[in-house]
């Protein structure tokens, strides 16, 4: 270990919050969340004194330490930020003061961030799985590793600097991808400007190819996700073992569509790496005419406001999240069809956004993914 730092117990550097308060019933007490991971705390909905069976909440400060005696082992733990000063945490939330003259609050803050404090949170707790607990006596056990204040709040202040132009950088990605996307978004809308509007049975109809299983055979499936997430890969289906499920063939350019997931943006333009692949009977394959409209082109309409309209419109229903899309509706509803051309010119934008949006993406992730090297070596007296 680094020169001047050493190792102490959390309980020699934290001690219980003394802001016990009695539940008065029609008194409002705002409340206070962890997040997981080392994410921090973030402001819950108020509640009346009636709607809890706890007889006192604790009363957090800015600067204190507090935990999820279930969740600590997964991150469940932080240290009070200004803006939830004063709010309030039940009994499951120990709640602790820093002795200031010792330990700094941004020290802990970073501290609650890394994966090694998690580990030694996760050894302490017992329990059945899935309750396990960490009991506040054990809390104070875990040794954690502690430089000199002065040095404490150096290492902390180039932690936060850090974490600034991670925001900073986020904040950006952010702001282009809206660009981007109205961009692109402005792009379609010249390209429609005087299109075809024609029923989609007409340029897409539904085609279905049953597929003749055979004994013994296994088959690759595909499903699509919500939001227009694109298509997953679902573990293969044996032959042996399928009774009334009959599955379709999917085919490159198709249209797939979830048909009790539809309305939520459950479409995909299915690319040759699916090629030669199935569908259970729940995805709707639409087959575009070959130089008339690309499944490209299709997809992008209905991610917008009027296409996610026409697939809402054509799945009644208000079961949970599943309502069955009408097939003779959305058939029989209206697409934009620009020529050939101009749709070629507007998916080769899309390309080269979504290839510039990949690599800043990655980018980010790249920055996002030092950080935690960054603490640990922090932690460990190196940075």
């Amino acid at each position: 270990m680094k020169r001047g730092w050493t190792t102490v117990k959390l309980g020699e550097v934290l001690k219980p919050s003394a802001n016990q308060i009695s539940v008065m019933p029609f008194e409002k007490y705002p409340q206070i969340g962890i997040r997981l991971w080392g994410e921090g705390v973030y402001a819950r909905e108020a509640i009346l004194g009636s709607e809890t069976q706890y007889k006192y909440f604790y009363q957090a400060k800015a600067g204190d330490l507090t935990f999820n005696k279930i969740w600590v082992r997964n991150g469940a733990v932080a240290v009070i930020s200004d803006e939830l000063n004063d709010y309030y945490v039940s009994p499951e939330f120990p709640v602790y003061h820093p002795e200031n003259s010792i330990v700094s609050s941004d020290w802990l803050g970073f501290l609650t961030k890394c994966k090694f404090f998690w580990d030694s949170c996760n050894q302490k707790a017992y329990g059945t799985s899935g309750k396990n607990r960490v009991k506040p006596n054990e809390f104070l056990q875990i040794e954690i590793p502690l430089p000199p204040l002065p040095e404490q709040q150096r290492i902390a202040a180039r932690l936060q600097a850090l974490m600034e132009k991670i925001k900073a950088v986020r904040r950006l990605r952010a702001e282009q991808e809206r660009e981007m996307k109205n961009l692109l978004y402005s792009q379609y809308l010249k390209i429609i400007e005087g299109a075809k509007w024609l029923p989609m049975k007409e340029v897409a109809p539904l085609k279905r190819r049953v597929v003749d299983l055979q004994p013994g055979t296994h088959y690759s499936e595909i499903g699509v996700r919500s939001f227009g997430k694109g298509i997953f890969e679902k573990p293969n289906i044996n032959a042996d073992n399928l009774t009334w499920q009959k599955p379709y063939w999917i085919k490159e350019g198709d249209l797939l569509m979830s048909n009790i997931k539809a309305w939520e943006g459950a479409v995909a333009a299915v690319g040759k790496e699916h090629e030669g692949k199935v569908g259970s009977h729940r995805y709707l394959t639409f087959s575009p005419l070959k130089g008339v409209v690309s499944a490209d082109f299709l997809w992008y309409y209905y991610m917008t406001d009027e296409g996610s309209l026409n697939l809402d419109e054509a799945s009644p229903g208000s079961a949970d999240r599943n309502r069955t899309l009408n097939t003779k509706k959305i058939s029989e509803a209206l697409v934009p069809v620009p020529e050939p051309a101009l749709q070629n010119d507007f998916l080769n934008i899309r390309s080269k956004i979504n290839t510039l949006q990949a690599a800043q993406s990655a980018q980010l992730s790249a920055l996002e993914g030092l950080f935690p090297a960054v603490l640990e070596k922090a932690f460990k007296g190196e940075w």
